[in-house]
């Protein structure tokens, strides 16, 4: 099997406060590569103010090359918390924070997401983004 790595590629704090919360929230962008070849991206986001503790997420597979478009990639949007283990939950595009951004492909609703063939690989990337995404790991130790 090969190596998952993820390259940091931006983190910006909304300037205003969360709407719902008041919270300050943190916003993501960062690349993943398979043995060295781009394989997806994903944005996610959580603030540090909600009850609910968790990172939403938006994650895009498809072709990454310089003449791929967003028409030739699929996004699946999550819900990640930390409950006794890791729990990941696919959710609707309207439900997730990018819903109408197609840069990371057509955001897939969980009915069809749970029925991709891509699935498997989603929840293997965001074992990757708990255990190794340095934001991410944070906020959720701050628990």
């Amino acid at each position: 099997m090969g190596a998952i790595t993820i390259e940091f590629a931006g983190r910006t704090e909304d300037p205003e406060p969360c709407p719902c919360c008041g919270g300050r929230t943190t916003r993501l962008t960062r690349f993943v590569y398979f043995d060295g070849d781009a394989h997806a991206a994903y944005y996610a986001q959580f603030s540090n103010n909600h009850p609910q503790k968790w990172v939403s997420a938006l994650i895009g597979l498809g072709e990454w090359g310089d003449a791929s478009t967003p028409a030739k990639r699929v996004a699946f949007a999550v819900r990640i918390r930390l409950a006794d283990d890791l729990q990941v939950m696919l959710v609707d595009s309207v439900d997730c924070p990018w819903h109408g951004e197609d840069f990371l492909g057509k955001i897939l609703d969980r009915r069809d997401a749970l029925k991709h063939w891509w699935k498997k690989e989603v929840f293997h990337i965001t074992d990757h983004i708990v255990a190794d995404d340095p934001d991410v790991r944070e906020y959720f130790d701050q628990a």
